[in-house]
């Protein structure tokens, strides 16, 4: 399997956003690629919450979504819709930070809601509540796709190892986490955190990244790392995207995978433990 890791830079419109990804998602299925995975809130980059309120729209009703899904089942392949900013059913009242897999007949292979929030201070000028305007999820997700099982993370989830470690002992062979990085962490954290995780469970690590300096109506400006990476199970970087728009192409092969877990099978070698007092 080719895997097309593409790294954009939303805006805070999604009627753009989409048009932009379809022109990167047909050059990559040029390319041969019959897996295509975007970057966390691929529809809209934006920390304004009354202009979220005023354009994102319920799953059913998401622009990119459906773009995504004509496109998927035009060419036939697979797209991970990184994630998409969507409003939630009531009576919840925050948005959804959520991650889609699109099957190659468009359809919804798979779901999930980023489980943890990005409530931090990375800089003194630097500040993000995610929590306060979307809500976490509360369970793991593989999509079970013909060519692999995939696990399905969300940017800040790379720093749960426990997390990846459930997926990959649950069969996922491939893991994904899209992200939209903050540059005051990036460039000591992403790449350990991403190769940590192949390293920890033997799998694939898929991370397509926003980058750059967003184009925002409202609200503060916001600027992301970069750098998607595709990780092989040993803990090899095969492709690094930089710092500018573009696309990763690799090629998959899940034997690694095997190769991996049966050089250090760690997967099968938990132990209980007392907890430190």
């Amino acid at each position: 399997m080719r895997a097309a890791l593409l790294q954009i830079t939303s805006s805070d419109d999604p009627s753009e956003n989409l048009a932009m990804v379809r022109e990167a998602l047909r050059g990559a299925v040029a390319e041969g690629a019959g897996f295509v995975l975007t970057p966390e809130v691929t529809n809209c980059v934006s920390s304004s919450r009354r202009h979220q309120a005023e354009v994102l729209r319920p799953e059913a009703e998401d622009v990119v979504l459906a773009g995504l899904r004509d496109e998927a089942a035009k060419a036939g392949i697979w797209v991970l819709l990184g994630s998409i900013a969507l409003k939630s059913e009531p009576p919840e009242t925050r948005f959804a930070n959520r991650s889609i897999m699109i099957g190659p007949d468009g359809g919804i292979v798979a779901r999930y809601d980023k489980l943890h929030m990005f409530d931090v201070q990375v800089t003194e000028t630097e500040t993000y509540r995610e929590s306060e305007g979307f809500a976490p999820g509360d369970r793991a997700v593989i999509a079970d796709c013909e060519f692999a099982k995939v696990g399905m993370t969300v940017c800040y989830d790379v720093r749960f190892p426990e997390l990846h470690r459930s997926l990959a002992k649950a069969g996922a062979q491939i893991l994904t986490v899209p992200a939209a990085f903050s540059p005051a962490t990036g460039p000591g954290h992403w790449e350990p955190l991403l190769r940590a995780r192949a390293i920890e469970t033997g799998a694939y690590v898929l991370a397509p990244a926003q980058c750059g300096q967003h184009s925002v109506r409202e609200g503060r400006p916001r600027a992301t790392h970069g750098h998607s990476l595709a990780v092989d199970p040993w803990g090899k970087v095969l492709a690094d995207a930089g710092e500018r728009p573009g696309m990763l192409l690799v090629d998959l092969d899940l034997a690694r995978v095997q190769k991996a877990r049966s050089q250090i099978p760690a997967l099968q070698h938990d132990r209980p433990f007392a907890p430190p007092t």
